[in-house]
């Protein structure tokens, strides 16, 4: 009987043992491992949302890189266009000015040459006059004779 007793005392020690658990330390235990799966969970949910929201700022990053791209290469072709404006303006401003200075020149070559032909026919009146004059054998007077002289000039 005692072994019966021993193993009854046993019994209801275990009984006991196992009702304390269930009543005092299972539940925390429980508890804390249901926390610690909730946590786990949540911190799983979140590395998906991350990876979510890193995956559209990826896709923003790379649309906003593809309009700046687009942009800078817009503003590339209008700089190609200024500067072909501003080298077309430079080159017929230059060749405006290859004319005006062409014109100032010929307008200075004529003005020369009529001073020429004028001191020309000035001369050609003074020979004129001086070979009168010395088949004349006499002096003519120049200032005398202007009209008759400036006459000859136009003349010649």
């Amino acid at each position: 009987m005692n072994l019966n007793m021993t193993f009854f005392g046993q019994m209801i020690s275990f009984a006991i043992l196992v009702i304390f658990t269930m009543k005092f330390i299972w539940p925390p235990l429980n508890a804390a491992l249901e926390e610690r799966q909730k946590k786990i969970a949540e911190g799983l949910a979140a590395a998906d949302r991350s990876q979510k929201d890193l995956a559209v700022a990826q896709e923003r990053v790379n649309e906003a890189l593809k309009d700046a791209r687009v942009k800078a290469n817009e503003i590339i072709d209008q700089a190609h266009a200024r500067a072909n404006q501003i080298v077309d303006a430079a080159k017929n401003e230059a060749i405006a000015e290859a004319n005006r200075q062409k014109a100032l020149a010929e307008a200075e070559i004529d003005a020369a040459a009529t001073r020429a032909r004028e001191e020309l026919r000035k001369q050609v009146s003074t020979l004129a006059v001086s070979g009168a004059e010395k088949l004349l054998k006499r002096e003519i007077d120049a200032n005398a004779h202007k009209a008759l002289l400036d006459e000859l000039a136009a003349q010649i």
